[in-house]
């Protein structure tokens, strides 16, 4: 046990939502910070907060990288001390497992669930749990088990942008004979997506039921174009990175083949979607989680 620090905000929810997905797209990001964003009361769903723990007085560069999130004026910060806490745990505790499908999605401090069929991941909340995140990523495995349900074959499959490498998880659950390959800009993840397998039975390595994790941007590495075509390739990042990568992903995505994209909200959904049909692929399923679209896309004849 170890004194921490608590830094909190209150502000509109598209105001911290905007917070959320700018701390996201920060490649340096100190990861000691940790940050997460959620309703203050169910009766009041725009009035949000923003929480941060950090495991020593936050400084300057802290309160600043927090107040830097916000366009504008920047909400007003409270620092209080939170002494004899494991600030890892306490950033944990409010954080419930997801359910999506037959995936459970649960913090170390939560229990399996131990129902007939469910398949259960641990990850620590520090790591993927932000609210923008916790609501993709439970859409993103709904729809991996509904690709599942109807009748999707995947042999081939890439996650790019996995973060803790927790849908190509899910994607090797449904497909465990396929060969995955998951990538991130950062490579921070590196070790969370090492530490994760091992937590959770997934095998490193090259061959079928293995996941091979890479550090790049988008689908820039040799072993993702070696590893090509994808007839499943994940993105669950952010809607301008997605634009971005639409012609990318098209050049790895093969006739017939699916597209699994996550991090847009549904304001965004538009633009995306238009880049998307441009690129040759048409729309096969969405949904809708809180403000977040995840669309499903197959690649045209």
């Amino acid at each position: 046990m170890s004194t921490s620090w608590k830094i909190t905000a209150f502000a509109p929810k598209p105001a911290v939502q905007a917070a959320l997905l700018a701390q996201d797209a920060i490649e340096d990001w100190d990861y000691d910070l940790v940050i997460s964003g959620s309703e203050v009361a169910e009766d009041t769903p725009d009035d949000w907060v923003l929480e941060a723990w950090f495991p020593r007085k936050p400084g300057k560069a802290q309160q600043n990288a927090l107040k830097n999130l916000f366009e504008g004026t920047p909400p007003e910060f409270q620092v209080e001390k939170l002494p004899d806490q494991d600030w890892v745990t306490l950033s944990q505790l409010g954080v419930d497992p997801i359910r999506a499908g037959r995936f459970h999605v649960h913090t170390p401090e939560h229990d399996a669930d131990p129902a007939p069929g469910v398949v259960n991941f641990a990850i620590p909340a520090s790591q993927a749990f932000g609210t923008g995140q916790h609501e993709t990523t439970a859409a993103c495995l709904a729809m991996l088990d509904r690709m599942k349900q109807q009748g999707v074959v995947a042999r081939n499959i890439a996650d790019i942008g996995t973060g803790t490498g927790l849908l190509a998880f899910g994607a090797l659950a449904l497909w465990p004979r396929a060969v995955a390959t998951a990538s991130d800009i950062d490579a921070v993840c590196v070790p969370v997506v090492e530490e994760n397998c091992r937590q959770n039975g997934i095998r490193l390595g090259s061959g079928r039921g293995s996941l091979t994790m890479v550090v790049a941007a988008g689908t820039d590495h040799p072993l993702i174009h070696a590893r090509g075509p994808y007839d499943l390739l994940i993105a669950n990042i952010l809607a301008g990175p997605l634009i971005a990568l639409a012609s990318d992903f098209a050049a790895q995505v093969p006739s017939g083949g699916n597209l699994l994209l996550a991090g847009l909200l549904e304001t965004q959904e538009r633009d995306v979607r238009r880049a998307y049909r441009m690129a040759g692929f048409r729309l096969s399923h969405r949904i809708i989680n809180g403000d977040w679209s995840i669309l499903w896309l197959r690649k045209r004849p």
